[in-house]
């Protein structure tokens, strides 16, 4: 009695063996999910599955049908018409007129390493240094300047050569206030992580209005490119806002050639690029606006060494461009100085 019954045992043993073969899972072997390629290389799109397996495959890159297959070769698919960022593969996999998909992913990034650039003084301005600098513009001979922390923020207008606040407008307590851009007679005003942006009058600097910021994470920087307002958030997108309606439109993602370029925070719009303060660091990042790749590096660790500055003064932040004198303007958080600098 117990042999029959042990071979009914072995027997269900054997199934269960032959059903798991069958129904064996498949995956991508490549490429490996979450890889970083370069642009313009070719991917091998290849599964892990046995001859026969199935009776076709089709390989999509985002929406996009890239190609088939009746057998377990791999597919080679070229990346060099493909954005800088995340793309999702899957393989559509037919077999006896089921269909199921399995998916991996890559991250595309630029060949090119950025270009490294340095830069010279022309001229050193005074800065008060009551102003936890967020947002910096240079419009009709005067600063435009916002400052942050709760309790402290503000938006003012300053003269350049003595840096003396000419009129100036607080923030309730509650708000932190972050970066400001102009558009024609009205600034344009984030809050950090109060979701509410301001639009002021230039210049009385009286609020006119409030509206909901829903683009970012948190609201950070904030530039002009003639069309959109530009936004950042502390990660490596940039958000395109309609200068109306101040709700985004569309996302640029930010690449160099080894990853992401995160923390992306002041913003200036200059000669068809974009110029980005990298929060905590010395760097001005310059950007394709197009393709969202850095093109350019500039690194300011030598331009008020930290040993040399002021009492109280943070990290850099704070770029400006005057377009009609071509002048560069960059400054600090709580810097006693703001510099005219020329790119080399």
């Amino acid at each position: 009695m117990k042999r029959i019954i042990w071979i009914a045992i072995l027997g269900a043993v054997a199934i269960t063996a032959c059903n798991k073969k069958s129904s064996k899972s498949i995956y991508f072997v490549s490429p490996e999910e979450g890889s970083n390629v370069t642009v313009g290389s070719n991917l091998t799109l290849k599964l892990d599955a046995e001859a026969g397996a199935f009776d076709s495959v089709q390989y999509v890159v985002d929406s996009m049908l890239v190609g088939s297959k009746t057998d377990v070769n791999a597919l080679s698919y070229s990346t060099q018409n493909l954005r800088f960022g995340t793309h999702l593969i899957t393989a559509k996999i037919f077999n006896d007129g089921s269909a199921t998909e399995v998916t991996t992913n890559v991250v595309v990034l630029p060949a090119q390493a950025p270009v490294k650039r340095g830069f010279s003084i022309v001229n050193t301005f005074p800065h008060d240094t009551s102003s936890f600098t967020e947002g910096l513009e240079y419009v009709d001979g005067k600063i435009f300047e916002s400052d942050g922390e709760y309790g402290q923020s503000s938006l003012r207008i300053a003269d350049l050569k003595t840096g003396k606040v000419l009129k100036k407008t607080d923030l309730d307590a509650k708000y932190f206030g972050e970066g400001i851009t102009v558009l024609g007679d009205k600034i344009v005003m984030l809050t950090y992580q109060e979701h509410i942006g301001f639009v002021y009058d230039k210049n009385t600097l009286t609020k006119l209005k409030e509206f909901p910021y829903q683009a970012g994470r948190e609201g950070w920087g904030l530039c002009f490119d003639g069309n959109y307002i530009l936004n950042t958030d502390g990660t490596n997108n940039i958000y395109f806002l309609n200068k109306e309606s101040y709700q985004k439109e569309k996302t640029l993602e930010v690449y160099d050639n080894k990853g992401a370029v995160t923390q992306l925070n002041e913003l200036e719009y200059i000669d068809g690029k974009i110029y980005a303060n990298i929060w905590q660091t010395d760097s001005i990042v310059i950007i394709d606006p197009k393709a969202g790749d850095v093109v350019e590096i500039l690194d300011l660790s030598s331009l008020y060494p930290k040993e040399t500055r002021n009492e109280h003064a943070d990290v850099l932040n704070g770029i400006a461009w005057d377009a009609k004198g071509r002048r560069l303007f960059v400054t600090g958080k709580k810097w006693d100085k703001l510099f005219e600098i020329k790119i080399k």
